[in-house]
């Protein structure tokens, strides 16, 4: 059952990824621990940041370094004007998916 969920989670990153960003900038740690606060969307770094770059390289995010007030500075990550069209589009997929998903489980509980 594990490796279902798992499966399932990585598909819904990119979408989770880009709703955290969608209001303000975070960093790395702050997204990773985003997700870890919503049951079911915990990810580790190792997964987080690849998909960042991934992102930034696609133009869909933009990075800033920030002075942090303890230790070294932070990069912070802020959706592009692209990311904001991807994350719309991206969340009319998910609705339309997950809606569809939902009444064809209903139709199998009856």
């Amino acid at each position: 059952m594990d490796d279902v969920s798992t499966q399932l989670r990585k598909g819904s990153l990119e979408l989770a990824v880009l709703a955290l960003l969608a209001n303000q900038p975070r960093y790395g740690v702050e997204i990773v621990d985003a997700l870890a606060a919503r049951p079911g969307l915990e990810a580790t770094g190792g997964t987080i940041y690849p998909l960042l770059t991934r992102l930034k390289n696609s133009g869909l995010v933009e990075t800033t370094w920030r002075e942090s007030p303890v230790g070294p500075p932070r990069k912070y990550y802020a959706l592009t004007d692209a990311g904001r069209v991807q994350l719309s589009v991206q969340r009319e997929a998910w609705v339309k998916l997950s809606t569809a998903l939902a009444i064809l489980l209903k139709e199998v509980d009856r």
